[in-house]
């Protein structure tokens, strides 16, 4: 499981390895019951702060990605993929109605925003 932190990201580092984990968690690369590293491991190998790693934890636990066992560790929760999904395409939605009323109100097309959307795949 490879974790990237990046220096230059507009996102804390604790908001990157929270993402990065769901994204292993949801593609599959991270299973139901996996043991995650510990806390001080991670925090150690990112070369960051327990603190950060903890944060993240938490956001996971929170949100449902993981279940944390005191004295055992922390470990990646059942995941409901068909709700999941269903929360992710709502918040897409949703901001590609924000987009459409922007866009609106500057008078571009469906077709232009399709074209620009196409633009930004190819890059």
């Amino acid at each position: 499981m490879d974790i990237i932190i990046s220096n230059s990201s507009k996102n804390p580092i604790y908001m990157q390895i929270s993402n990065q984990l769901k994204e292993h968690i949801l593609k599959g690369s991270l299973s139901e019951g996996e043991a995650l590293p510990s806390i001080r491991s991670l925090a150690k190998d990112l070369r960051i702060s327990v603190i950060t790693t903890k944060r993240a934890y938490e956001e996971l636990e929170t949100a449902g990605f993981i279940d944390t066992v005191a004295g055992k560790g922390s470990f990646v929760a059942a995941q409901n993929r068909e709700l999941i999904f269903e929360q992710r395409l709502r918040k897409i939605e949703s901001k590609l109605a924000d987009i459409l009323d922007e866009a609106g109100m500057i008078g571009l097309t469906s077709e232009e925003l399709a074209k620009m959307l196409k633009l930004i795949e190819e890059d």
